[in-house]
């Protein structure tokens, strides 16, 4: 019976679809609420339509350029008798690209749908049947071996200076953005600054692992191996991202800084400066990608006497360790991720006292719950392919995931009650957000902070750490922090865990400052919370898809961001390429930083 609604529903969308009648199709939409997310198949672009007449809209604006058609099951559907909720995987074609997709349907209307691009017709990666087959077995002379081909291809880069993309930043995005676009034949450079690849993780302080399960983080194409554990330290991920960059045949350039780039209108592309092992040259590509993570540059406040401190101060990024603080007094300022992890590993190395100060409210999730959260998309028996847990993790627009969690963060509420109770008698100031909708109101709204807990807060609980919350720095003194209740705090480090600028900083600092406004906010979307004021966005601000600046395109976020969303930003890249038609729908309005 579900099957039937749904191939029933495809029929009758098709139909409308044929006919160009795009009020018929928008009928097939629930009235009071529906939503159509579109990653380029319709729009070049990443945008939600959120009501019927919007996705009327939408459609008059797209449908003769898209020509959809082939519209089918794909696998089984699903029944949830709860919700009266029919969901399936889906296909369909348009005139330029092969598609995938997502729909839900309520009562025989679609409440939400999702239609993703999946590869570009005439240009599909060579996997699988298609691939190469590679050095033939007979006897030719004169040909080269793979490595000898390989290391031409370097060594013509590196003379000519040319490549038709070049990505700032080689952690998990720029290595994931560089995979996808090589397998579709788009010759990228990635740049990093650090002697390797993998670096990035390396360098990072000595306790930190992923606070996300191994089935969240996988890369595209590889997916760890099925023995590697559920959380996985950060050394191992460096090394991960190293042998990833070689496995992949990647142009990593370690040991190679961006010093600044500008767009050369009389030649239509990026001048890119950088200096290599000592050198500076100019790298020219037709598109800029800066995937330098979803911040900035590191926030230190200023504060009052803090140049008279005898000890040492850091921002949280530069801390390495806690063995050089044994039996001394410390300080970290912010109540977060890393300000827990940075508290715990002085704990472990025996510095006398640490004192976290929480100047406003954290997010605490326990790993039971935070893996309920991502069950049962991401987990060791998911039943979904990583592919379908993306696309089903995408079909819930934005504006849905606030109303979706806050029943489950509720659930975890009520779960680890004694657990909060804990905090709240240790004075840790806790929340679940604005509107109680957990780890949204966070990451996607700059919303409170977050720690998913990974043994630091029994250390609150208890006491090893010590906790000065509802309380701001008056004053930095030569060995102590004065507070605005008026207590002191002895110190020999201080560490400030207090966040980073907008990612939009990056366009500023090697672009120029005309270039970053002309782009605006990146990251958020809108939402009228305190830290995300409006207008509502639809989608992350910048991110992934078409900015105010031509062939300028930010990209990062979490791992599963990063593997996801680097197909449909390869896919823009590389149908720019070869000159496939691209006009894009829906570009928002500029929101500037300030």
């Amino acid at each position: 019976m579900a099957e039937l609604q749904v191939k029933a529903w495809l029929h009758s969308f098709e139909k409308a679809l044929q006919e160009r009648d795009v009020n018929a199709a928008s009928e097939l939409f629930v009235e009071e609420e529906c939503f159509w997310r579109d990653l380029l198949a319709f729009t070049w672009n990443l945008y939600t339509a959120e009501s019927r007449e919007e996705i009327r809209v939408m459609l008059a604006a797209t449908l003769d350029a898209a020509q959809p058609r082939a519209w089918q099951i794909e696998g089984h559907v699903e029944e949830a008798e709860a919700t009266l909720l029919i969901q399936a995987f889906i296909r369909f074609e348009t005139q330029q690209a092969s598609c995938r997709g997502h729909l839900k349907l309520r009562a025989g209307k679609c409440w939400c749908l999702l239609t993703a691009m999946h590869e570009l017709k005439g240009f599909e990666e060579k996997a699988g049947l298609r691939r190469d087959v590679g050095l033939q077995h007979v006897p030719a002379k004169g040909r080269k071996t793979w490595q000898e081909l390989r290391a031409e291809e370097i060594q013509e880069i590196q003379r000519s200076k040319e490549t038709y993309c070049v990505i700032v930043g080689g952690g998990q995005a720029g290595v994931a953005l560089a995979a996808r676009l090589r397998r579709l034949g788009v010759v990228a450079i990635i740049i990093e600054k650090n002697k390797r690849a993998g670096d990035t993780w390396r360098n990072r302080y000595r306790s930190l692992c992923l606070h996300s399960p191994v089935w969240y983080a996988h890369f595209p194409y590889m997916p760890f191996p099925d023995d590697w554990p559920v959380y996985i330290s950060k050394d191992r991920m460096g090394d991960w991202i190293e042998a990833y960059t070689e496995a992949m045949g990647l142009m990593y350039w370690t040991a190679t800084e961006c010093k600044g780039a500008k767009y050369a209108e009389e030649h239509q592309r990026w001048e890119v400066r950088v200096e290599r092992e000592g050198e500076e040259m100019v790298l020219h590509c037709k598109q800029l990608v800066l995937a330098t993570g979803m911040s900035g540059f590191p926030h230190v406040p200023i504060f009052k006497g803090a140049e008279s401190f005898k000890g040492v101060q850091m921002h949280s990024s530069q801390y390495r360790g806690g063995q050089e603080w044994a039996d001394k007094h410390c300080v970290v300022v912010g109540g977060n991720n890393s300000a827990h992890d940075i508290c715990a590993d002085l704990w472990e190395c025996g510095a006398a006292r640490v004192t976290m100060l929480q100047r406003s409210p954290t997010q605490v999730v326990r790993y039971p719950a935070f893996a309920e959260a991502h069950a049962p998309l991401y987990c060791a028996d998911s039943k979904y392919s990583t592919t379908e847990a993306d696309l089903m993790l995408a079909s819930f627009p934005y504006k849905l995931l606030p109303r979706l969690q806050a029943p489950l963060y509720m659930k975890f509420a009520a779960m680890d009650k004694s657990f909060y109770q804990g905090l709240a008698n240790a004075g840790f100031m806790h929340t679940f957000g604005e509107d109680h909708s957990g780890i949204f109101s966070v990451y996607y709204r700059r919303g409170s902070g977050f720690y998913v807990d990974v043994g630091a807060s029994e250390l609150v609980i208890n006491g090893e750490i010590k906790v000065k919350s509802r309380v701001e720095v008056e004053e930095v003194k030569a060995s102590s922090v004065v507070l605005s209740d008026g207590s002191e705090v002895e110190a020999d480090l201080i560490v400030y865990a207090t966040g980073w600028s907008n990612m939009n900083a990056w366009a500023a600092s090697l672009i120029s400052q005309e270039v970053a406004d002309k782009v605006g906010k990146c990251w958020g979307l809108g939402s009228n919370t305190v830290k995300d004021p409006g207008p509502w966005e639809r989608e992350i601000r910048n991110m992934w898809k078409p900015t105010q600046v031509k062939n300028l395109w930010f990209h990062g976020g979490s791992f599963q961001e990063a593997r996801h969303y680097s197909l449909y930003l390869a896919l823009q890249i590389k149908a720019r390429l070869e000159g496939i038609p691209t006009r894009v729908y829906g570009m928002p309005l500029v929101h500037h930083t300030s």
